[in-house]
């Protein structure tokens, strides 16, 4: 039986027939290889090639912990210094102790815990999840025991792990945050707060404290004479131009940013007649939010000197490199982690294994590769056109 040809599909969707044969001692041409070049070390076998060459051997457990992935989040207030930048996100992770048996918690950069609250909340109605495109609709309205309750059963825990623990808080009042805050300074096992300011300000008509910049500041600076704790402040990106909200929040004191918050959104039925969740509107996350997530992290990364953390939408390395290259210095993984609790630690070897394979001993030049020389015009401007 004769061999069937070889059909390559080209990456542009057309299709690249088979080589004619060449007659027997003419010598073949070679172009000029159109590949970059690769790292130091490292070999390329291409498939069907008949090449021998050796693959780079995967770096060892020694050769990966020698690459310094350490990030300080507060470098301006004493430091808070993480061992690696791979965090994992508020409300998907518990409290860090429900993932023990199947993740190495002592391994990730820090544990964000679920948001908490003053007093004790019972959520939203149901239904308050849904599956979309690349993402998921959530609607959980901050369940949790209240910040006593926290501090009770979860802080002694935390007290014996190497991992840093930042415990999200949100509120409905400023009164609210420092209250939490307060309850929170001096306890053994809370390493740091995040502010979570996309809840409703009830002292004016329920808007969330997150859409506008005074009270974005007011409630930052609040904390911030509440604690020394390192203090992180969520962005939401549900506004026009985030910047000047991240500006007021970092000259009130906080200091970090994490980007983003949810997306606003819902859900319809399937009979078509009402929203599907019980609360009508839920926050959007996963791969979706994604460009949106990269685009504040650029925009806050030119505008602010303090550390920003990036959200949403990480699933691989490459989402990790993504957001390092726009100006992050840390990512929190989130929603992947429903469908894979082992990825955020497995990112961390990934991370330290391309640095091996780019001769570098830090990841930090990883960060704001894609940063503008000089700051950029905003998205509120620009849009996805220039006039």
């Amino acid at each position: 039986m004769r061999p069937r040809k070889r059909v390559v599909t080209s990456p542009a969707g057309g299709t690249i027939l088979p080589a004619r044969k060449r007659k027997p001692g003419r010598p073949r041409s070679r172009r000029p290889s159109r590949l970059p070049p690769l790292p130091q070390g490292r070999s390329l076998v291409l498939e069907g090639s008949g090449a021998t060459s050796p693959r780079r051997a995967e770096p060892s457990a020694t050769e990966l912990a020698a690459v310094d992935l350490s990030v300080d989040l507060a470098p301006g207030r004493g430091g808070f210094r993480l061992a690696n930048p791979i965090l994992v996100a508020s409300g998907t992770f518990g409290y860090g102790v429900e993932y023990g048996e199947v993740v190495d918690v002592q391994r990730l950069g820090a544990v964000c815990c679920k948001g908490t609250t003053l007093k004790p909340r019972v959520g939203n109605v149901t239904p308050r999840v849904t599956e979309t495109p690349a993402g998921m609709l959530n609607s959980i309205g901050l369940q949790n025991p209240g910040v006593d309750a926290v501090v009770e059963r979860y802080a002694p825990t935390w007290t014996a792990w190497q991992t840093s623990v930042i415990v999200n808080v949100a509120g409905e009042s400023i009164a609210d945050y420092v209250e939490v805050c307060r309850r929170l300074d001096g306890v053994p096992g809370v390493a740091a707060i995040e502010l979570n300011i996309s809840c409703p300000n009830v002292g004016k008509g329920g808007l969330q404290f997150a859409i506008d910049a005074e009270a974005a500041g007011a409630v930052t600076a609040a904390v911030r004479r509440t604690t020394d704790l390192p203090l992180l402040v969520k962005l939401s990106p549900n506004v026009a131009d985030v910047r000047p909200i991240a500006r007021a929040i970092a000259a009130a004191g906080a200091d970090a940013l994490t980007a983003v918050n949810t997306l606003s959104g819902i859900a319809v039925a399937s009979d078509r007649r009402r929203p599907l969740l019980g609360n009508v509107f839920g926050g959007l996350s996963g791969p979706a939010i994604k460009p949106v997530a990269l685009r504040v992290v650029y925009e806050v990364a030119q505008v602010v000197d303090i550390p920003v953390v990036a959200i949403g939408g990480v699933t691989e390395l490459a989402d990790v490199l993504d957001f390092l290259a726009v100006g992050a210095v840390a990512v929190q993984v989130g929603t992947a982690i429903f469908a894979d609790p082992t990825l955020p630690v497995r990112l961390i070897d990934e991370l330290a294994g391309e640095c091996l394979a780019r001769g570098l001993s830090s990841y930090q030049p990883l960060v704001g590769t894609a940063l503008p020389p000089r700051p950029d015009a905003p998205s509120a401007k620009g849009v996805e056109y220039r006039p």
